[in-house]
Formats: C-alpha cells, sequence, structure tokens
C-alpha cells in the first residue's frame, strides 16, 4: 500500500512540473503549481519520514520553509504588478533596472 502511496505522489510532482514548464506565461500560474509541488513533496516527504517514525520536526521545518517561499513569491508578484501593471513575463524586461 506504501508502494501506492509514493507512486501517486511521484505522478502528481511530475503533473506539477509538466504544468510549470509548459506554463511560462503568467507568474501567478507559475506560482501556484510551484506550490503545488511542494505540497506534493511534502506529502512524498511525510510518507517516507512516518515509515521511520520520524515526521514530527522535519516536516515542521519543510512546511515553515515552504511558507516562507510563497510568502517571498507573492511579494515578488506584487511588487511586479505594482511596476508593470501585469503579470505577464513577455512585458517584464530582466536586464532593465
Amino acid at each position: 500500500m506504501m508502494n501506492l502511496y509514493y507512486i501517486f505522489s511521484s505522478l502528481l510532482f511530475l503533473s506539477g512540473v509538466i504544468v510549470f514548464v509548459s506554463n511560462r506565461k503568467h507568474l501567478l500560474s507559475m506560482l501556484l503549481s510551484l506550490e503545488y509541488m511542494v505540497l506534493n513533496l511534502f506529502f512524498l516527504l511525510f510518507l517516507y519520514l512516518s515509515f521511520f517514525d520520524y515526521s514530527g520536526f522535519f516536516s515542521m521545518m519543510f512546511l515553515t520553509f515552504s511558507v516562507c517561499e510563497g510568502a517571498l513569491g507573492l511579494s515578488i508578484l506584487v511588487s511586479m504588478i505594482r511596476t508593470h501593471g501585469n503579470d505577464y513575463f513577455q512585458s517584464f524586461n530582466i536586464l532593465q533596472c
């Protein structure tokens, strides 16, 4: 039964990677697919650590770092919308200061 959970979580993670790679126009959709991949990684990590009866501390650390990553992504999204007016990557020039 545990192998089925590992395979299911890996397939969900790969679907998140495919959405992340194929959907490169909007920053918001890329951030949502990144959060989806982080949640799938958390599920896979939780399953792996629960197999060894060590799921408390490291799971909370992983969730803390994923929340910090999400807050950083949202702050970049807000600053990009304030400066450029939208979240299209085509209207954003990286070389421009």
